[in-house]
């Protein structure tokens, strides 16, 4: 009776889901959008590049500064009421240890503003601006 009883045991069926393929699976994917999320930069706002022959191969970190052509003004991807454009730029750079802006402007936006929009980065701290473009194709 003894030898039965363990039969009846060893027929029973372990319902366990193995969690340690799907931890790997999920940490491999964690690694991947954590890596490719930080190379994208995102402007926060549509804006249409103007076009250039010309490659810049600066890497430092610089901040992001993007113009809409509706004047819209975003920082580092996040749009910004006109009153607080200064303090945003400022507290951008000192957050990324930089004095260099890069204007990502429309090239339908108002020259006036962006020049506005440099004016008010020069007096929160920035030293050197760029523009950014795309390759003509």
């Amino acid at each position: 009776m003894a030898g039965s009883n363990r039969n009846n045991e060893s027929d029973e069926i372990v319902a366990d889901i193995n969690m340690t393929p799907l931890i790997d699976i999920m940490l491999v994917l964690l690694i991947i959008f954590m890596v490719s999320s930080s190379a994208a930069i995102e402007s926060g706002l549509d804006v249409n590049l103007p076009e250039t022959n010309a490659v810049s191969d600066k890497t430092d970190a610089i901040l992001v500064v993007s113009l809409s052509r509706t004047g819209e003004v975003a920082i580092l991807g996040n749009k910004v009421q006109p009153d607080e454009i200064k303090d945003k730029i400022a507290a951008g750079l000192l957050e990324l240890k930089t004095d260099s802006v890069i204007l990502e402007g429309d090239g339908e936006s108002s020259l006036s503003k962006a020049m506005e929009v440099m004016d008010i980065a020069k007096l929160a701290g920035a030293k050197t601006f760029s523009i950014a473009a795309k390759l003509k194709d």
